[in-house]
């Protein structure tokens, strides 16, 4: 059976050229593997199968099936990763290279980051190294999955930990401040 991998730019109007280009370049390599690109904006990959937009429901039915996700730094689609399982490989926005207006996604991924929330990669050479070791079989990035597969378990795990991201921090006017105590 041929692994999923499935890589979400998210819905921003900015183009997100730099994963694009790093799945497709993963897939031109990796024939084994079907890797599937929501783009959005982003012109669409040339090997890799393209689509701009997924429903929600068809979102979290690739998040079953896939051996392995590659995110930008949104909370919400993170949470999609995790509800499903996954410790996503995550690619933040960055807004030196045109892909976001401010530099929040990049904070907040290293803060899930160092929780272990999310595997932040921040160069080619990482994206390779993280997702040859995710595409291993029985991945050790289904951590946050039950023994039986509870999806309501995983959703209230992955949901623990983002609250308590935003419970030792505090965003004052667009900046981190760690919480006093």
């Amino acid at each position: 059976m041929t692994s999923l991998v499935i890589a979400l730019t998210g819905t921003d109007h900015h183009p997100f050229e730099r994963m694009v280009q790093w799945v497709d370049a993963a897939a031109e390599r990796r024939s084994d593997v079907r890797f599937v690109v929501q783009h959005g904006s982003t012109r669409p990959p040339r090997v890799a199968e393209g689509h701009d937009f997924f429903s929600h429901d068809r979102l979290v039915a690739l998040l079953e099936e896939a051996a392995l996700v590659i995110c930008h730094g949104g909370p919400g689609t993170i949470m999609d990763a995790r509800e499903a399982g996954h410790v996503p490989l995550c690619i933040p926005r960055d807004p030196l290279l045109g892909e976001h207006v401010d530099g929040h996604q990049q904070r907040f991924a290293s803060l899930a980051g160092g929780s272990g929330v999310v595997r932040v990669v921040s160069s080619v050479e990482t994206f390779h190294a993280e997702l040859e070791s995710g595409l291993v079989p029985e991945p050790l990035l289904r951590s946050v999955r039950s023994a039986t597969g509870d999806r309501d378990i995983a959703r209230a795990r992955a949901a623990a930990e983002l609250d308590s991201l935003v419970d030792t921090h505090r965003w004052r006017h667009g900046r981190l401040f760690r919480a006093a105590g």
